[in-house]
């Protein structure tokens, strides 16, 4: 009996799932920390949910995927597709960018699985982008042909931060003194959260308390220290501007999507925040994205989905072709 995997690795985790009758069965999640290599955490996830070995698998990560030799962005891991294949002894092995996986997982997701936020309505077929902001910082473009969805790769989290107010000419200064460049990853990222704090508190003078993400955003979740909320307040408005370039830079009638951890963490903050008065702040084009749409993905398992959703277009190609 054939038995294929799938997995979804960011910086942080890595989540590994059975697949069984085209649904995924069982999942499993680890800290990539917890293992060397990649093969190692796989191995592992074989030996604990299955007596077999693997035929089959697709693996979206967190890094271009476009050379054999893999190396993550975020992460220690690196890996040669051809040998990881041999390793595992698979008839087959896909590597997908995470986020391509992600964009998969989309036309997949029903109402329930997302939320929207603020005005507009999907167009059916129309082009899809998505986002997500966690270790690092994901991009990716769909599109509809003739032979499906066939999404568009890229590394646009690496793109130039334009900045669009004041307090973002401070965090561009910032990161521009800092690195000797400004990212949108070092600004949409868990380390972005900090970057958008540091940038602020030294530019009024004020004492840094918090160093990690998850305690600014959490004391702007709670009202608790104005610099938290002012912080997490920047945060979605740069998302706000880099969603609506997106929709801009290809007309995406089907919605813009945003993943990633932290904008599920921040909940109604994010949803009651400016994200949406900034994703239309297009001056001349504001008629051209405001009746785009903008959703939360809502669905943690949502990379999951992508990779299983590419594992079987592969399967089916691969009939078709036979």
């Amino acid at each position: 009996m054939s038995q294929r995997f799938i997995a979804d690795v960011g910086g942080t985790n890595i989540r590994l799932a059975l697949v069984e009758n085209g649904r995924i069965s069982l999942i499993k999640k680890y800290l990539c920390t917890e293992f060397d290599t990649i093969a190692d955490a796989i191995l592992f996830f074989q030996n604990e949910c299955t007596d077999t070995g693997f035929t089959e698998g697709c693996i979206g990560i967190a890094c271009p995927v476009n050379n054999d030799l893999v190396k993550m962005t975020n992460h220690t891991w690196e890996f040669s597709k051809s040998a990881l294949q041999t390793q595992l002894g698979l008839d087959a092995l896909h590597v997908i960018n995470d986020f391509t996986a992600v964009a998969h997982s989309l036309p997949t997701l029903n109402h329930n699985q997302v939320i929207a936020v603020g005005q507009g309505k999907a167009k059916d077929k129309g082009n899809i982008a998505v986002f997500g902001p966690g270790t690092g910082l994901g991009v990716e473009h769909l599109t509809w042909t003739s032979k499906g969805w066939q999404t568009l790769d890229g590394e646009g989290g690496h793109v130039d931060f334009a900045p669009t107010d004041e307090n973002g000419l401070i965090v561009w200064q910032y990161l521009q003194n800092k690195f000797g460049r400004a990212s949108a990853e070092e600004v949409l990222s868990g380390r972005g959260i900090v970057n958008i704090y540091n940038a602020l508190a030294e530019a009024k003078g004020m004492e840094k308390q918090f160093s990690d993400p998850a305690d600014i955003s959490e004391n702007a979740i709670n009202n608790s220290d104005q610099l938290c909320v002012e912080t997490a307040q920047q945060f979605c408005r740069v998302m706000g501007s880099f969603a609506g370039n997106l929709a801009l830079n290809l007309c995406t009638t089907g919605g813009v999507f945003i993943g990633g951890g932290i904008v599920s963490k921040l909940g109604k903050f994010f949803v009651n925040s400016d994200f949406r008065a900034y994703f239309e702040a297009k001056g001349d084009f504001k008629e051209y994205v405001k009746d785009i749409p903008t959703y939360v993905i809502d669905e943690p398992d949502h990379g999951l989905l992508g990779a299983l959703a590419f594992l079987l277009q592969q399967s089916k190609r691969t009939i078709e072709d036979e």
